[in-house]
């Protein structure tokens, strides 16, 4: 089983090596991709994740992990895969918004934000763009993080968060389950938990009807 890790806004490939690492002592052939929102648009970004997965999906089984915007690529990317392209066997998006941030649209207009992240971060604040991504058919797990502040210092209302996306933005109907864990947004990749909620699904994933079996 192959691994894809694509890292989050402002973050490196090597934001994703903790995890990596425990996936790689499991078993499984871990890669990266890399991108720039300061100097990619998210088109563009998008398009060279769709030429890797592909070249990925003809070496065999694969799955596909995103933190936070490198969840919305994939999804991006997975629906935009060319006919006959193998499938994800399972995706799992850390952190990754499914709805418009609250915290992207609040920092739209703010020069500095604008400046450093583009168009990737105009999208993350977009009702109309983040709708156009849309879910994806392969088994899709998000991995909320719940560790962020609450009461009248949290920007999220008391609603449960990781500090930069509250749970209702992690969330959709069309996930196949989400598990919570006690982390922040930033440490995600980094969490031993996260690197087990992986290796369970993919060790219980029912190859002929793409649900989990026990």
């Amino acid at each position: 089983m192959q691994a894809l890790f694509v890292h989050g806004m402002g973050r490196s490939p090597l934001s994703g090596w903790p995890l990596l690492w425990q996936l790689k002592r499991a078993g499984l052939k871990t890669s990266t991709y890399g991108y720039s929102v300061s100097l990619e648009d998210f088109a563009g970004i998008k398009a060279r994740l769709v030429s890797t997965i592909s070249a990925l999906a003809e070496l065999g089984d694969y799955v596909l992990i995103g933190h936070s915007l490198g969840g919305v690529l994939l999804r991006a990317a997975v629906n935009g895969l060319p006919p006959g392209v193998r499938s994800p066997h399972h995706v799992f998006l850390l952190g990754s918004p499914l709805q418009p941030t609250l915290l992207a649209q609040r920092l739209g207009t703010n020069p500095i934000y604008r400046t450093l992240t583009r168009d990737c971060g105009q999208l993350l604040g977009s009702v109309t763009r983040m709708a156009e991504i849309g879910p994806v058919s392969a088994p899709t797990t998000g991995i909320a993080g719940v560790r962020g502040l609450s009461g009248k210092r949290s920007p999220f209302s008391g609603e449960l968060n990781d500090g930069v996306v509250s749970i209702s933005e992690v969330s959709a109907e069309w996930l196949t389950d989400q598990v919570r864990v006690p982390s922040v947004h930033t440490l995600l990749p980094s969490s031993k938990r996260v690197g087990d909620i992986i290796l369970e699904r993919v060790a219980r994933h029912d190859e002929k009807g793409g649900r989990f079996i026990s």
